[in-house]
């Protein structure tokens, strides 16, 4: 049967990724974005407003996915707007696609605050013990990631597609004017310290640099994406989705800043939140991005610092399991160090890092 894609969220990290994959395996693709710029050849673009019900009708009236892939959020001032707009963004497609009643397969990119709750109660309270497993029960706690989930689980009864979840751990991968992007934050912050002369501090708790965790590279989760799609017995299921290999952060700093040609500062103990080392760094960035012909001089284009300290400042350990997809056959394997090579070496191709 013929696949027709749309990927909701075509320019963030886990969007162009999967666009990539998607393409490679020869799929029909159309991506969504509130301005999607220039996508890839080949690729349909789609601009909507999600948040807009009438606007995302208007945008998909005459459009027949079989597969649609939502990859997307809206970051609200807190977690109840979080539930309504996000919740709503996933109703507002859903509806929209229903009179052509194409649809197939949806597949939803969630994360681990379905284990480790919202951003206002993150990593607080009783916690399900690690390594998670998708059989965990959901906290007792409000969460757009539940939402969304219910508004597929709903839309997936009515109209009778399948869906998959998945929940990845922080994700590796290229993008600009992500909500959430850890490794360019990484990046940006290393040139930084070399062309500053500043320390490179790991900026994050002793629970994090000496406790073991995992990660996602994006490309790895375009495979699970489509895999699930795929996979019969993947349907109507929930999957953690990380690389395979566990590190601990004392370890893979030390790997960050050889790559940067940085020595890294001893770590103390002391928490150094990026946002708090970086907030006044727009100027020096802009000076930097003239002297080398960078790309993109708006440094708030690149980082996210305050989502790397929530990732970095947890007080505990956090592993995630992947036993389930496993056993129903994806076997896929990516160091994590490589995949920061990867993206570094990327970034510095694109002439976003000098």
């Amino acid at each position: 049967m013929n696949n027709t894609a749309l990927v909701v969220g075509a320019t963030g990290i886990v969007g162009s990724a999967l666009i990539r994959e998607l393409r490679a395996a020869g799929w029909a693709v159309h991506g969504l974005a509130r301005s999607p710029g220039a996508l890839p050849a080949g690729v349909g673009a789609v601009a909507a407003d999600l948040r807009d019900a009438q606007a995302t009708r208007d945008a998909l009236a005459g459009l027949a996915p079989t597969h649609v892939f939502i990859t997307t959020w809206s970051r609200q001032a807190n977690e109840a707007e979080n539930i309504r707009v996000n919740a709503a963004m996933v109703r507002h497609l859903l509806d929209a696609l229903r009179p052509a009643g194409s649809v197939r397969h949806v597949a939803l990119v969630t994360g681990l605050k379905h284990y480790l709750g919202p951003f206002e109660a993150y990593a607080q309270g009783a916690l399900p013990q690690t390594p998670f497993r998708e059989e965990q029960p959901r906290l007792d706690v409000d969460n757009f990631y539940y939402a969304q989930e219910d508004e597929v689980f709903a839309a997936a009864a009515r109209d009778g597609f399948s869906w998959s979840v998945h929940r990845p751990h922080t994700v590796i991968g290229a993008a600009v004017g992500n909500a959430m992007n850890m490794g360019t934050t990484m990046a940006v912050y290393a040139t930084l310290c070399r062309h500053l002369g500043r320390p490179f501090y790991f900026p994050g708790s002793p629970a994090q640099w000496n406790g073991l965790t995992d990660m996602t590279d994006a490309g790895l989760l375009a495979r699970h994406l489509l895999w699930a799609t795929q996979t019969p017995a993947a349907f109507n299921q929930a999957f953690n989705v990380v690389n395979g290999d566990v590190f601990r952060w004392r370890w893979m700093w030390e790997r960050i800043a050889a790559w940067f040609d940085l020595e890294p500062a001893p770590f103390t103990g002391e928490v150094r939140p990026l946002e708090q080392q970086m907030a006044n760094d727009a100027a020096a960035w802009s000076a930097l991005a003239a002297e080398h012909g960078l790309r993109e001089p708006d440094i708030h284009r690149l980082i996210s610092p305050w989502h790397t300290d929530a990732d970095l400042g947890r007080p505990l350990e956090v592993i995630t399991d992947m036993s389930k997809s496993r056993r129903l056959g994806f076997l896929d394997y990516q160091p994590s160090d490589d995949a920061f090579f990867a993206l570094f070496a990327q970034l510095r191709a694109q002439r976003l890092i000098p």
